[in-house]
């Protein structure tokens, strides 16, 4: 009820204003024609005086009177033309007022929420973490995506021959890891997604706390994709498990920040993808599809976003540095370090540039002179909020806050 009483007061303000504003030009109009009237009133009584006292002759005090009359009678017609519409305007203005308080009104109840209660940030948050808690499950997930995953091409008879005899093998011999690993691989080959996710869910089981981290990537990978994108609650059983053992896992990471933004928590995704983005090479697989969401993620977690700058090694460094000793690696690495560090100090470079190369620094085990860099930083930007935003969470990231 307090709503309403404020959303009234507040059209009903709205309308005396428009009130006003539409009859304070119409008055002074009214004012300055009844001045006019009274001035040329007061001149013909003094061209009467005058004339009685000889100041004026008959023929002047005529032609005087003559010129003041035809004042008169023109500001006489310019007052009652605006009292015409003066008039008007009052009419239109009692029309406008309930047109506005209506139709405000109208609006509100139809684009609006009325009687919806309201949300404080603790009360949504809990919101959000329950419905993550009562999301769909990997099998529900799966009926219904199950018409909307690509189709696969007709595969030849060889091929189904191979597979009929592998199933049987299997289903002798249950836990054979090899076979398992080709019946998860294949499954998905055919279209048969649930059937390839249930063979990689088994192999992970069978190889216990054996299973590697590309074991639980390609699980998680696996489960996804049969649920049409969507990670299911034991799917993100899977991936919990993969980024405890390998926290830097880039496949994880990655599907880690999908959970967080199907989870409606955008300004959790945002973070995680940011510093992966920063710590990835330009040619790793999930680095198209993270920077085709990333500005729309940031608009959705209310920061600001510019796209990440590559300055790191390209793909045919990469593939030169595995020819390399283990010294001429790192001093490769040292000198891209080096030429990051020499273009910013030279040029300038963005916030996201610069925590790269403390990033870099920090991969390299030179703290002190990451520690430089980021102080040199927050003095470069601490006059901008949004890049001392940045910093400040590439500090906290690599253990400099």
């Amino acid at each position: 009820m307090t709503f309403w009483i404020v959303a009234i007061l507040v059209l009903g303000g709205v309308a005396a204003l428009l009130l006003q504003a539409l009859l304070k030009g119409k008055d002074s109009e009214v004012s300055a024609s009844m001045s006019d009237l009274s001035v040329y009133r007061d001149q013909l009584e003094e061209v009467e005086r005058d004339r009685a006292r000889g100041v004026l002759s008959e023929a002047e005090a005529e032609t005087v009177r003559l010129e003041v009359s035809r004042r008169l009678l023109e500001a006489d017609k310019r007052g009652a033309a605006t009292g015409d519409t003066q008039q008007g305007g009052k009419t239109f203005a009692l029309v406008l007022i309930p047109v506005v308080l209506i139709g405000g009104l109208g609006l509100y109840s139809s684009y609006g929420a009325p009687g919806y209660r309201d949300l404080p940030m603790a009360t949504r948050l809990a919101e959000i973490e329950q419905a993550a808690a009562d999301r769909p499950s990997q099998l529900e997930a799966e009926a219904g995506a199950a018409g909307l995953l690509p189709a696969i091409a007709p595969p030849d008879a060889a091929f189904l021959n191979l597979m009929t005899e592998l199933r049987a093998v299997l289903a002798d011999r249950p836990d054979d890891i090899s076979g398992l690993m080709l019946l998860a691989r294949n499954e998905a080959r055919l279209g048969n997604y649930a059937a390839s996710r249930e063979a990689q869910e088994h192999l992970v089981t069978v190889k216990g706390d054996a299973a590697t981290p590309a074991d639980l990537a390609q699980t998680v990978e696996v489960m996804t994709f049969a649920a049409g994108g969507y990670i299911s609650p034991e799917a993100e059983i899977y991936l919990r498990r993969l980024l405890s053992v390998d926290p830097k896992n880039g496949f994880g990471r990655y599907f880690l920040g999908l959970f967080h933004a199907q989870s409606g928590r955008p300004d959790r995704t945002f973070p995680v993808w940011q510093n992966l983005l920063a710590e990835s090479n330009r040619d790793a697989p999930w680095v198209p599809i993270i920077l085709s969401e990333m500005p729309g993620i940031a608009a959705a977690a209310g920061v600001s976003y510019q796209p990440e700058q590559f300055s790191g090694p390209t793909p045919q460094a990469m593939a030169a540095a595995d020819d390399m000793s283990p010294e001429e690696r790192q001093e490769m690495i040292q000198g891209m370090v080096e030429g990051l560090s020499a273009r910013l100090a030279e040029d300038g470079g963005s916030p996201e540039e610069w925590m790269q190369l403390v990033r870099a620094l920090m991969v390299l085990g030179d703290e002190d002179r990451a520690r430089v860099v980021y102080n040199e930083a927050k003095l470069v930007y601490g006059e901008s909020e949004d890049a001392m935003r940045v910093i400040f969470r590439a500090g906290i990231s690599a253990g400099l806050e």
